[in-house]
């Protein structure tokens, strides 16, 4: 049978969480733009698990941008889907299931536009989410609100907000909350700016554009969940067989969840009451220090450790996870190394600890197949970005090459030194597998390593100061240890140089 809501009262609930019936009475206080299952892991699952307790008690209205020919399968499962979270938290395996009913219905913009503006009449809709990916969030100059369906989505959000501002006579409390999960710094004001130019291109009226910034609360939000989406064909069997059902729109994520806020207004806090029901939702002033920790620990971790991964022979972050030597790498690189450089009044030691513990479970998750290669993609922007400005802070705070961040960037560079180029793509062959390279600066990398030893082709990259927009080569000691640890992978092989160092360390 297929989920829907008249099978319910025939789920074991003790072995999925379902929601009541009167849950299905709950008014319409979200708009959302987006049916991608990072918003239905997250600000969905939140919402949904508020409902369960009776704090938010609002469901959900969901545009979506393509247009589908007859019912859909959100209309065919009542909106209904079954989220499997999956993973190690607080040292135990977890395996749970819930149905999340906080999605009321699913709009395409193409067919049902003016329903969408209509729900601008609302006094129940209070909140506003989007996740429509980082192209999403771009200015359209094109864009009409009074000609058809506004190609954009900041169209589509600006013609139903003028709308709202239209039906309730600019009323200051007829404002909405505001929150772009897309993954880009400071996406609300980002997202207003475009609002503002557009409303100007659009000529609208002053006293709206006043409304716009004054009733309107844009929070800026961090949004950290993986989140791999539909199960694989296999899992979704088994998990029907478990389950007794059916489920087309079924996903899964990992235990760890975070939703930061940024906000300081009473109101928006009372609006947002589902953030009651989870310890991973915060509201706070600023979230650059939820930023900070996700950048440098989860990501930074994510890249440092990526090519000693793969020049270890391992094809994903779990199976790394199996490795002793690989598993005292990362806690040495994020305690001893990391930490140190991001702590300061916002990031106390125990943020930094208890946030690098959680990036080793997350790591070791055994239900999410995490490759390598895929961390890889723009792999010189990453480690520029993401972890250049800590191996500047180590040298500020210590004056000396911090070990951990050096074995990272020395395999990276290993890495990449056997780019061969073919019909003006590149790739790199390791441990019996050869990888496409997906990084724009392949061919710098190519070039330095022709006709170059190992110590030439390490001065050519540092120096290169279009990569790093300064001269690495510079840095007291950083250029001879990357030479040396080079030398050691080509002589020992990377796993038996994270074992000799790790152990040296934790004997120290």
């Amino acid at each position: 049978m297929k989920l829907s809501k008249n099978i319910l009262k025939d789920i074991n609930a003790g072995e999925v969480s379902v929601p009541g019936s009167s849950y299905f009475d709950l008014p319409e206080k979200v708009l959302q733009f987006g049916t991608g299952v990072l918003l239905r892991g997250l600000p969905d699952y939140y919402i949904d698990k508020a409902n369960k307790e009776n704090i938010f008690n609002g469901r959900i209205v969901v545009v979506k941008s393509t247009a589908t020919s007859g019912a859909d399968t959100f209309d065919q499962q009542d909106g209904l889907y079954t989220h499997c979270i999956r993973g190690i938290s607080g040292g135990n395996l977890l395996n749970n299931y819930i149905v999340n009913a906080s999605i009321r219905r699913v709009l395409s913009a193409a067919v049902h536009w003016k329903e969408i503006l209509a729900l601008s009449a609302s006094a129940d809709m209070q909140i506003i989410i989007s996740n429509t990916t980082e192209a999403g969030l771009v200015l359209m100059s094109s864009d009409r609100i009074n000609a058809g369906v506004p190609a954009s989505f900041p169209g589509k959000l600006l013609a139903f907000l003028h709308s709202r501002w239209k039906h309730f006579s600019g009323s200051s409390d007829s404002g909405m909350v505001i929150l772009p999960t897309e993954l880009v710094p400071e996406n609300a004001n980002l997202l207003e700016d475009i609002l503002d130019e557009l409303a100007q291109l659009n000529e609208l009226e002053d006293s709206f554009i006043v409304w716009l910034h004054t009733a309107n609360h844009f929070c800026n939000t961090l949004v950290d969940r993986i989140v791999p989406g539909k199960l694989s064909a296999d899992m979704a069997e088994t998990a029907a067989a478990h389950l007794g059902y059916e489920d087309d729109l079924m996903i899964m994520s990992e235990p760890f969840s975070l939703w930061a806020i940024e906000s300081d207004n009473d109101e928006v806090r009372s609006k947002l009451s589902f953030s009651k029901a989870d310890k991973g939702i915060v509201i706070a002033p600023s979230i650059t220090k939820f930023r900070e920790l996700k950048l440098r620990l989860l990501n930074g971790t994510h890249t440092f450790s990526c090519a000693p991964a793969i020049l270890a022979g391992f094809e994903t972050v779990k199976e790394a996870m199996s490795s002793t030597a690989f598993v005292a790498y990362l806690n040495q690189l994020m305690q001893h190394e990391i930490a140190i450089c991001i702590m300061d009044e916002h990031i106390s030691p125990d943020d930094a600890i208890h946030f690098s513990e959680q990036v080793l479970e997350r790591f070791a998750n055994p239900y999410i197949e995490h490759r390598w290669i895929s961390i890889a993609v723009n792999f010189t922007e990453k480690m520029c970005r993401r972890n250049l400005p800590l191996i500047q802070k180590y040298y500020g705070l210590n004056n000396q090459v911090p070990e951990m961040m050096t074995i990272g960037f020395a395999a990276f560079l290993f890495f990449m030194r056997s780019a061969v180029e073919e019909e003006g793509k590149y790739s790199v062959s390791y441990n019996g597998r050869t990888h496409q390279l997906e990084d724009p600066n392949s061919i710098i990398f190519c070039e330095a390593a022709k006709s170059s030893n190992t110590e030439q082709y390490v001065h050519k990259i540092l120096a290169n100061q279009s990569l790093w927009q300064m001269d690495l080569s510079v840095l007291n000691g950083f250029e001879n240890e990357l030479v040396t640890c080079m030398g050691q992978f080509e002589t020992s092989g990377v796993n038996n140089v994270l074992e000799a160092i790790t152990s040296k360390n934790a004997g120290e």
